[in-house]
């Protein structure tokens, strides 16, 4: 086998992968179509409902001759060492290419939505607060520095970004996401997988597609998406992620439209993705997906059939582990149930990827490393500027932040001692520990009362929990008031617990009924407030709660989505006034608990008025976020014009920092379409950009908006830009509009594919 062609590093790497195809068995090329989870419980649910239905038995030894296209989660599963790790993920793939008569070893991949799913490895900010930060390259160095360490112990693939858009928050994994605009969410989304692949990390788009428009945000309920919002919201941030990230694996999502499950969905799979987009990667099932289609949609009746719609579809490996592609998928091929086609063309895409990752040369396992360090003091850093960065002050109406240095400060509430507070369900010590009593964090995470001593070391402070996170316990009100009642200022802690199916209240599985905050932290901070006592809220949450109950009644309101390892430290530098707040909403923040759900993007009759006595408007809309300094916005150019329907228009402001200290303003582009042929959005984002700004300096920042960017699906399902008028609206967010440009496209109506521009460039010069 050394020198047979398919070994041949210098021929094209499709000759390689065809010469290796021709001298495989049936056996060992469907052994390239699944994974297998070592150490995964088969007897329980373990990490998810209906694990042990979805788990084969295996011999390991027998299984690994036939070859083995999948490791999963050799860090993720428990906690291991990580130089231990390695050293063992090291000796099980020399096991899998010694075993097999080609010597190929496996693809490891692991889970690295808000950091490497591993113990000791640093925990970053969820995706909500990478959102909230509106700075794609802070994040796309993120994630450099998460494929750095993924590839540093042997994985091959990381299980990350989620790409979803938030279409009613009451979902539980709406943590993972990273906002409810598409425009936010494809920019954000293509730079970190643009960070990952540039360490050599297969980046993997989840869930394909429209998993966050779930019926009732309950999870894995119908998708209820139409034609016109599944085309122009759910699907372009997976498209600019391909077009811009480079993305070289999907994820076919859990969830059904319009009866079509996606991992059967060869429309979805094959014809839009492949066809349409051009993706040549893989497609990956999520855990058990394939099997869901028997179980859980129930469009299949047999192991075989069921394996058979999933390739049919274009999913071309079965995770986590192996069951329909294994034994059954072999049967159903040799009785003429499944075409051998079907087999060929995903091993072919497998087997591809394996050649650009190394794996099919004699030299594919670099060296072991003897020491690993997955929480260097570097990415600490990181953890600390993004977690800073993605803050939000929502309100301070009477300046009473940043706190005084020497007041007395009564700390109050469920989150503020717990450093898990800060995590999101997808952190190690939130997704695994939990199933391991007794094993140490392996990370430090500083809780805010820690934090808030440190900041403020003159300050007099006294601490109680006042209600757990959930249960519906109010015996502690009395010391909370009491601890209240004798201080200058109280700091309310409140928010989520994340966990996994049900173990929360923020996470998958977790979905709630309505926005109300969990248990009675509502009614605690109630108590609170009625002290006389000023009150600041903070929440560390992984959704947003509706907060109209208090507005008013409040000194000032700080939002953090579960921030990461340096969360606490953020925050705290936050309320001392270290850190100039600079965070703005990904999603809005409703007035009542019931007010969803809804986003900003909804046409004219989603909005306030006369036919129903029901306002959905926010509290605080998308995109809000205030400062401790002030900015100016001057010399606006944007005159009224005419441009064709394939042309470009500039506009630009100049924002000056008024303050007396730096300060960081995102200046965001909103585009409002009066009259279209189908309803439209009545404003959403084109574009947007972040401006770090000295006390007293100013920066310019252009807009080039493209026609393109205004393109919508008609009626006849094509994507067109049509003649008319626009309104280009520079504001501070989706409701507080600075300056306005009026255009109108001139020509005919264009229809654009996927060559048009996905994105409105920006330009800056410092003044």
């Amino acid at each position: 086998m050394t020198t047979a062609p398919w070994r041949d590093r210098a021929l094209p790497a499709a000759a390689r992968v065809d010469d290796l195809l021709s001298r495989m068995t049936l056996e060992e090329k469907t052994a390239q179509l699944y994974g297998v989870w070592v150490g995964a419980a088969t007897d329980g649910d373990g990490v998810a409902p209906h694990q042990h239905d979805m788990t084969a038995d295996y011999d390991w030894n027998e299984l690994i001759t036939r070859g083995l296209g999948q490791l999963t989660r050799s860090f993720g599963t428990a906690p291991v060492d990580p130089a231990l790790g390695a050293r063992a993920l090291a000796r099980a793939q020399r096991r899998i290419a010694e075993a097999g008569r080609f010597g190929i070893p496996a693809v490891a991949h692991e889970e690295c939505l808000a950091g490497f799913t591993a113990w000791q490895a640093t925990a970053y900010p969820v995706p909500l607060a990478w959102g909230a930060a509106f700075d794609p390259p802070l994040v796309e160095e993120m994630a450099r520095l998460i494929g750095r360490d993924l590839r540093s112990v042997g994985v091959h693939q990381g299980l990350a970004p989620v790409l979803d858009v938030v279409r009613d928050p009451r979902w539980g994994r709406t943590e993972e996401t990273i906002g409810e605009d598409p425009y936010l969410v494809g920019t954000v989304g293509a730079a970190y997988v643009h960070g990952l692949e540039s360490a050599g990390i297969v980046a993997t788009l989840k869930h394909f597609a429209g998993y966050a428009s779930s019926a009732g945000a309950r999870n894995l309920a119908p998708v209820r998406a139409g034609t016109r919002e599944f085309a122009d919201v759910t699907l372009p941030p997976f498209e600019m992620a391909l077009r811009e990230g480079g993305a070289r694996s999907v994820m076919a999502a859990y969830t059904e439209r319009d009866g079509v499950p996606a991992s059967a969905d060869p429309d979805l799979l094959t014809a839009l993705l492949r066809e349409e987009w051009g993706f040549t990667g893989t497609v990956v099932a999520d855990y058990f997906g394939i099997g869901f289609l028997q179980t859980l949609h129930r469009v299949a009746d047999t192991p075989a059939q069921t394996a058979g719609l999933a390739l049919e579809a274009g999913v071309d490996v079965e995770l986590p582990t192996v069951k329909y592609y294994g034994d059954s998928l072999v049967a159903a091929v040799r009785e003429g149930e499944v075409p051998e086609e079907l087999i060929d063309r995903a091993a072919r895409r497998v087997l591809l990827q394996k050649c650009e990752l190394g794996l099919l040369d004699e030299d594919w396992q670099p060296p072991v490393p003897e020491t690993v360090d997955l929480d260097r003091a570097e990415n600490r850093a990181l953890a600390r500027r993004l977690a800073e960065e993605s803050v939000v002050l929502l309100d301070n109406p009477d300046d009473l932040l940043p706190l005084a240095p020497d007041t007395r400060i009564a700390v109050v509430g469920p989150r503020a001692a717990d450093a898990l507070a800060m995590l999101g369900c997808y952190s190690f010590p939130s997704h695994v520990l939990p199933h391991h009593p007794g094993v140490e964090m392996g990370i430090g995470i500083p809780t805010l009362l820690e934090s808030l001593r440190a900041e403020l070391p003159d300050a007099k402070f006294t601490f109680t929990e006042g209600c757990p996170v959930s249960d519906p316990d109010p015996s502690g009100f009395t010391e909370a008031i009491a601890r209240a009642s004798e201080a200058d200022v109280c700091v309310a802690v409140l928010g989520d617990r994340a966990g996994l199916f049900g173990r929360g209240t923020s996470g998958e599985g977790c979905d709630v009924t309505d926005l109300g905050l969990p248990g009675v932290q509502g009614e605690l901070l109630d108590a609170l407030v009625a002290t006389g006592v000023p009150v600041v809220l903070v929440l560390l949450t992984g959704r947003p709660y509706a907060l109209g109950r208090w507005h008013g009644r409040l000194g000032a309101v700080v939002q953090a989505f579960f921030p990461g390892e340096e969360g606490g430290p953020a925050v705290a530098g936050v309320l001392s006034g270290r850190v100039n707040p600079s965070g703005r909403l990904p999603v809005s923040v409703p007035h009542v608990p019931g007010g969803q759900p809804w986003t900003y993007l909804q046409p004219p009759l989603g909005l306030a008025g006369q036919v129903s006595n029901l306002d959905p408007t926010p509290l605080y809309p998308f995109g809000h976020g205030r400062s401790y300094t002030s900015f100016a916005w001057e010399d606006f150019s944007g005159p009224d014009a005419e441009i064709s329907t394939a042309g470009s228009y500039d506009v630009s402001v100049t924002v000056r920092n008024t303050g007396d200290r730096a300060g960081a303003e995102v200046v965001q582009l909103y585009l409002h379409d009066p009259v279209a042929s189908v309803t439209r959005p009545d404003v959403r984002l084109i574009g947007y950009q972040r401006l770090e700004l000295p006390a007293g300096e100013s920066a310019r920042v252009t807009f080039r908006f493209h026609a393109d960017l205004s393109a919508f699906t008609d009626r006849a399902g094509r994507r067109v830009v049509e003649p008319g008028a626009l309104e280009l609206r520079l504001g501070t967010s989706s409701a507080q509009v600075r300056e306005v440009a009026r255009l109108r496209l001139t020509g005919p109506v264009r229809e654009v594919g996927t060559d048009r521009r996905l994105r409105c460039e920006t330009d800056v010069s410092q003044n």
